[in-house]
């Protein structure tokens, strides 16, 4: 047969002409054999066990029974007719019911004749029935071991001409008449198969969809999910391999910017801001460019050790630029820098859309000439006009912010690539940074500033708000600041004004001016007038800041110690995180408090219950991974996150595990895949389109 059989149309399979091969294209992506044989099964029919009629509950989900038909009889006028057959075991009997092809059932049904019946069980006035149940006739002996039914998916467009599970069943089963081991060869070396105890390829296609037993399925499974892990994790690795080689500033040493600043820090780094700061001095120090990306807790420091990493750029006589999302955190960044190198003879600048004029060319021009050591700024950096001397370090602050085309654009600021080091306040489990990130280097800052108190978070009701407003009064009279912050599902196209305002309202009748001071904050305001009432809230000339979620990744205001959070049940548990990182930044004991209506989902509990139980980060995101799954964190709601047709970076963790050290292992020993072992692997990793829908040419 044809080498490339597994790349041949599916209209050259028996039963399916170019219809449905147009329809399993457009509905399920489904256009080869590989294609076809890729449509796995997502969950199977034991039919291996026979239940007795008398062991039927309630409870009882899909059972085969088997027995006889003691009776047939329809019921009913030519309008409403139904076909009743009374089938019974040794243990009792129970009524099969047909509402449609009575006729032909009518006719296949025999007296006496023994059958294995399956289906769903319901109840009717405390009798058991089955409604539409598959019939098999039993005629000589009937082996049970070979009967796990697999379930495909489909769709109602799909339905109609037949391509339902039992249709795609048919098909698959026909493909397999014409397929032989020879044609699906195997891509794995001998070494690993024996290595990882790999069922071979064709087999574990012959059992995810022909399956023999229960332990089958299993291992054809183990070894799908593998190798969908392997190969995704062969091309990011390789992607980091090459940015290895890809020449970088060399950071010689340390001098007396970074070891001035180190010694006049008024505080400790942590155990973790040190670790990391080592990392990054190992990275600067090879001759390769650097791609890290550091995790962080809201308020674990992130931004020293970026600053740091931007001082070991200036000893080596290079200059360094610091990336912010908004103006206002753009700001905050230019501010607390320039106050930290105060003294170090470091020239700090900021570069917005606001900056205009001779202003601007000043900056410009001083970029150019290396006057200006350290620029901070928004997505103006990335402007054409925006020249630098020699940019050795670039540091990009929430990175979720930034398309890749805008990173990329700051990291082809130079001849020669700067470093590049990119922070997120975002915490992401471990197996999906891996998957997510598995060619950037990753850093984390797990433990937080001495000194930081616990925030106190709690679940309240609407019933409770004139108690949660005298506390916010208490707060107030002590000289503290407060964040109330409504729902918004789409900034620009769904914003609930109504809601933002009524509440505002609300507030303002409960705290009447001019005894306090309140500001609102919208994404429907103009950015300057919305700087202006963050900074009026930052400068303590307002009490109570009204926002909805812009302010999620903002202004730093160490004296806000209360954040109430409306109707929190219709945030994600990421977003909560984050919005209560926006108090907890003084010495003060802060509140996070949850409000929300009485008419709660499972998920929505146990988003609340997590906040209330944990202020770690990492542990809420592992927490949102299992309740939203990857794909509604990366934002790839389809089925196939990542291109995977079957593993799951949730519930195969270890697997993937398995799956990236296997695939590091044979990149250290053969980077170019050249030995003999490899060249089946390096083939179908160079043809095989499932990895061509990745875009492996993100920068960071």
């Amino acid at each position: 047969m044809d080498k490339n059989l597994l790349h041949t149309p599916v209209t050259y399979i028996k039963g399916v002409g170019p219809a449905k091969a147009e329809a399993l294209a457009k509905e399920l992506m489904i256009e080869t054999f590989e294609d076809m044989f890729q449509h796995y099964p997502f969950r199977y029919i034991d039919k291996t066990k026979v239940t007795l009629i008398n062991e039927i509950s309630e409870d009882s989900q899909f059972i085969q029974l088997r027995g006889k038909v003691t009776n047939v009889q329809v019921i009913g006028d030519a309008r409403k007719r139904r076909l009743v057959a009374n089938f019974a075991d040794t243990s009792g009997y129970l009524e099969l019911i047909w509402f449609k092809g009575v006729q032909y059932f009518q006719n296949y049904l025999q007296l006496n004749q023994e059958y294995l019946v399956f289906g769903k069980p319901t109840f009717f006035r405390g009798k058991a029935n089955m409604a539409h149940p598959e019939v098999e006739p039993i005629v000589g002996p009937i082996k049970l071991t070979n009967r796990w039914m697999p379930v495909y998916g489909s769709t109602e467009k799909l339905k109609p001409k037949n391509l339902d599970s039992k249709g795609l069943g048919k098909i698959i089963r026909t493909l397999f008449e014409k397929i032989e081991a020879k044609d699906i060869p195997e891509i794995f070396p001998p070494k690993l198969l024996e290595a990882e105890k790999l069922m071979d390829r064709y087999q574990a296609f012959l059992n995810i969809h022909l399956p023999t037993d229960e332990a089958a399925i299993v291992k054809a499974q183990d070894r799908i999910k593998f190798e969908e892990f392997f190969c995704f994790q062969m091309k990011l690795l390789k992607v980091k391999h090459i940015r290895k080689k890809f020449a970088g500033y060399i950071f010689g040493a340390v001098g007396d910017l970074f070891n001035g600043f180190y010694k006049k820090l008024p505080f400790e780094l942590t155990g973790a801001q040190k670790r990391v700061i080592k990392e990054i001095r190992r990275d600067t120090k090879t001759g390769a460019q650097m791609n890290r990306l550091l995790q962080g807790d809201v308020g674990s420091g992130k931004t020293i050790v970026g600053l740091m990493a931007i001082l070991m750029a200036l000893d080596n006589g290079f200059q360094g630029c610091l990336m912010a999302p908004t103006e206002i955190l753009a700001q905050q960044h230019f501010e607390g820098i320039s106050k930290m190198v105060e003294g170090l003879g470091i020239n700090v600048e900021l570069l917005t859309g606001s900056v205009k004029g001779k202003k601007r060319k000043i900056i410009l021009d001083g970029i150019q000439l290396g006057f200006i050591h350290i620029l901070i700024g928004t997505h103006a950096l990335i402007e054409k006009q925006v020249a630098f001397k020699e940019l050795g370090m670039v540091v990009i602050d929430e990175q979720h912010r930034f398309g890749v085309e805008q990173r990329s654009k700051l990291w082809l600021k130079n001849e020669r690539p700067p470093h590049v080091l990119v922070m997120t306040a975002t915490p992401i489990p471990r197996t999906l940074a891996m998957t997510l990130y598995g060619d950037l280097d990753v850093s984390v800052i797990d433990e937080l500033p001495p000194g930081r108190k616990a925030i106190i978070t709690a679940h309240r009701y609407e019933k409770d708000r004139l108690r949660i407003f005298g506390f916010m009064k208490e707060q107030i009279k002590l000289g503290r600041q407060i964040y109330v912050v409504y729902p918004l599902i789409e900034e620009s196209e769904h914003f609930n004004y109504n809601n933002l305002m009524a509440g505002y309202e609300s507030i303002t009748r409960a705290f009447p001016p001019p005894d306090f001071r309140i500001s609102i904050v919208h994404g429907q305001m103009h950015s300057s007038d919305k700087d202006m009432e963050m900074q009026r809230f930052k400068d303590k000339e307002t009490d109570i800041l009204v926002a909805t979620t812009v302010i999620e990744v903002g202004v730093d205001v160490p004296n806000a110690s209360v954040m109430v959070i409306e109707s929190a049940e219709r945030f994600g548990l990421s977003q909560l995180h984050q919005l209560r990182g926006r108090v907890g930044r003084g010495s003060e004991q802060s509140f996070c408090i949850l409000l929300t209506g009485y008419k709660l989902s499972t998920d929505g509990r146990q988003r609340l219950k997590t906040m209330v139980d944990t202020n770690d980060g990492f542990k809420i995101a592992e927490v949102d991974l299992k309740l939203r799954g990857p794909g509604m964190i990366t934002g790839t709601q389809q089925s196939g996150t990542f291109g995977f047709h079957m593993a799951d970076v949730v519930k195969d963790q270890e697997i993937l595990v398995r799956a990236r050290e296997a695939a590091a292992q044979i990149l250290e020993q053969d980077t170019n895949l050249e030995k003999p072992e490899h060249q089946a692997l390096k083939k179908y990793l160079s043809s095989h389109k499932g990895n061509k829908k990745i875009d492996w040419s993100r920068i960071s």
